[in-house]
């Protein structure tokens, strides 16, 4: 299958390392990391064993890449208003394309550009972060929850299932893309919050009782709002203590949007914090403790 990877962060560098592997025609659109990957490949450090890619097709403009068959969107969502002229080159007329983006409304947005019958939504339980250019780090977990946005052919999200199992990535397919979504919340809203805002890692958060019990407050809020969101069944409380026994067992570990916070770069607000926000505000939910922590956020990037 011809790949092209598009937001070439930690998750495009690990999934489309794990692609090219595995034997598909796997193409990268770079920025900061196409001088090194051009001139020395790919290097992944992976608790699943290191390897390197000699040769990656690199590429500076999606022109170059041309019509594939599968565009896999890892872009920050902050630059979703690139996605016209980032994808429209890529996309011919069987061309489908796959969002594992954080967040809510990347689906929605991609349907609106290219049509709905294009889309498929992914939730990516990744713990990767990036290196020196041209390296990239797995450092736990990895797998793949595929969905249809308008649910249209199980059968072509089974095949992609397949795609990512055959290059060690494990994969599953769910009838309930939006619930898939809002788990991936639970975890996303209170460990890349509050580990932006206070600059430490998930274990000292879950090492001190007065943060291990507000990451779990929040939870439940965003599960008490996930249920009014019309899921095919209702997320229960038992979920949050499972991703809790989760992320005890990551150790130190810095999710996406404190590294980004320390690097002085743009944070996933809106569609972390601000999209569920309203979409729970439609339901008459209240979040006030996401709520307060999307303010404070806002306020801590104006410093």
């Amino acid at each position: 299958m011809r790949i092209a990877i598009v937001g070439a962060g930690a998750l495009g560098l690990y999934y489309g390392a794990m692609l090219q592997r595995s034997g598909e025609d796997v193409h990268f659109l770079l920025r900061r990391d196409y001088d090194a990957v051009s001139r020395n490949g790919l290097r992944v450090f992976s608790i699943n064993g290191d390897f390197q890619l000699p040769k990656v097709q690199a590429h500076r403009t999606p022109d170059t890449i041309g019509v594939v068959d599968l565009v896999l969107v890892g872009l920050k969502t902050f630059a979703n208003v690139h996605y016209r002229e980032l994808i429209t080159p890529l996309v011919g007329e069987g061309t489908e394309i796959l969002t594992l983006q954080n967040g809510l409304g990347n689906e929605e947005v991609l349907a609106e550009v290219f049509g709905g019958e294009r889309v498929i939504g992914g939730v990516a339980f990744l713990c990767s972060n990036r290196a020196e250019p041209g390296e990239v780090h797995h450092l736990g977990a990895g797998r793949i929850v595929l969905g249809e946005y308008r649910r249209l052919e199980a059968a072509r999200i089974e095949r992609l299932a397949a795609l990512f199992s055959r290059a060690g990535v494990p994969c599953q397919t769910t009838p309930d893309l939006t619930r898939a979504r809002w788990e991936k919340l639970v975890w996303n809203i209170p460990f890349n919050g509050l580990c932006a805002l206070v600059q430490q890692p998930v274990d000292q958060l879950l090492a001190k009782s007065a943060t291990r019990k507000l990451v779990r407050e929040l939870m439940i809020e965003v599960i008490s709002a996930a249920n009014t969101q019309g899921l095919l069944s209702p997320i229960g409380e038992r979920f949050a203590d499972a991703m809790l026994d989760f992320t005890d067992k990551m150790g130190v570990y810095k999710p996406s949007m404190q590294i980004d916070r320390e690097e002085g770069r743009l944070l996933e607000i809106e569609a972390i914090f601000r999209t569920p926000l309203c979409y729970a505000e439609k339901q008459g939910i209240a979040m006030p403790r996401v709520e307060m922590l999307a303010t404070l956020l806002e306020q801590a990037t104006l410093v």
